[in-house]
């Protein structure tokens, strides 16, 4: 954060500083206490401290504009819902499912699965198993509490709270589970079991989702699995306490996931938005359902083929609202030096690549330096005559 220093009122200078230490005493206080959102919800707070309070939030409240950070919503709207039940039934069914993934993919970057082989005691069981995980004692998740993120399970509120311009209402378990999951006894004790249990089938899924991509690029079933998309899986579990002046903040602000793609589970609360044409789009929580959606590493290798768009989640005044969020892609340190780019099978002369080839290391590290701040990752490594 920069010190606005041009002035010539010794007395303003003084408060801008005032105001800077103030704000990072105040991030460091909250840091320290390693009680989370959920701490200051059962301290009783009737209003969100300062840190929360997102400035441009206030600005739109009363906004009409249909821009990507006002309140516009369209509520008729609704992203795709593709229902997998058949695949396996004939190649008619299959090709029609890959169409349904393609039109999916390329205008929206999100759609819902159901009927998607993860049975519902399963779904169930790892939205109450983080749930028990954030309702314990605090002095119990302390001892995950960390920001050291090459851990391979840790608890934190806001990864990027000191370099975002405001922090939003939500804290986070993270488990790294591929490809070098931790060992059982690293995992909590409350929600150890079902973790193991659903990384397992969405590691599944994934590979299922893989293939359908791939034929929806025209390519190989097994292409992007070859290429290791799949390789990596890591699950963040949030949990948004009830906000007691939602208006003021963000449960997550505007940003497009850093995955090759990414597989959510979302309780019955809602709040999830989509950027699609411009109009924020709720996403309809469907009982039994997983939300699909493209990642910037998809969106590179396709060479914008599929699109990785913006999405957020809203504050509000119910809760808590529980999310897993099972991101494929290699976590922060990568034991490879393996280079990506867009897929020399859907590069013509017509259409020639529009990004760099990257590292997962190069695309990481500019990720985790800017934080969640409403701009898009594939940016800095977009070439420069595109």
């Amino acid at each position: 954060m920069e010190v606005n220093m041009v002035t010539t009122d010794a007395g303003q200078v003084e408060a801008n500083h005032e105001s800077f230490f103030d704000r990072y005493a105040e991030l460091k206080a909250f840091d320290e206490s390693k009680a989370g959102v959920k701490g200051l919800v059962d301290a009783g707070l009737s209003k969100i401290p300062r840190i929360f309070i997102h400035e441009q939030h206030k600005l739109n409240k009363s906004s009409s504009s249909s821009s990507p950070s006002s309140s516009s919503l369209d509520t008729k709207l609704n992203i795709p819902v593709i229902d997998l039940g058949d695949l396996l039934a004939d190649t008619s069914s299959r090709n029609k499912i890959i169409e349904r993934v393609k039109y999916a993919c390329e205008k929206w970057g999100f759609f819902q699965v159901v009927n998607h082989g993860v049975p519902s005691s399963v779904l169930d069981g790892m939205l109450d198993g983080v749930c028990r995980f954030h309702e314990q004692d605090t002095e119990v998740k302390k001892e995950f509490y960390t920001r050291d993120l090459t851990k391979k399970v840790y608890y934190i509120t806001n990864f990027d709270l000191y370099a975002s311009p405001a922090a939003t209402w939500r804290d986070t378990l993270s488990f790294i589970m591929a490809p070098q999951p931790p060992n059982p006894e690293e995992l909590p004790d409350v929600c150890r079991d079902i973790t193991n249990r659903y990384s397992n089938y969405v590691k599944g899924l994934g590979t299922i989702l893989f293939e359908l991509l791939s034929e929806a690029l025209g390519l190989n079933p097994s292409y992007l699995k070859d290429i290791y998309c799949a390789e990596g899986l890591f699950i963040l579990g949030h949990y948004y306490p009830p906000c007691p002046e939602p208006e003021l903040t963000m449960g997550t602000n505007g940003h497009s996931d850093s995955s090759f793609l990414t597989v959510l589970l979302q309780d019955q609360l809602g709040g999830l938005q989509v950027l699609h044409e411009n109009q924020w789009v709720d996403v309809t929580p469907i009982p039994g359902a997983l939300v699909i959606n493209i990642g910037d590493l998809m969106q590179l290798i396709t060479n914008d083929k599929f699109i990785s768009v913006h999405h957020r989640v809203l504050a509000q005044k119910l809760g808590p609202r529980v999310s897993v969020a099972s991101f494929f892609r290699q976590r922060l340190q990568p034991e490879t030096s393996r280079l990506y780019g867009p897929i020399s099978e859907l590069l013509t002369k017509e259409n020639p690549s529009v990004y760099k080839e990257i590292t997962i290391q190069d695309f990481l590290a500019h990720f985790f330096a800017k934080g969640i701040n409403g701009t898009s990752t594939l940016e800095r490594f977009r070439l420069s005559n595109h």
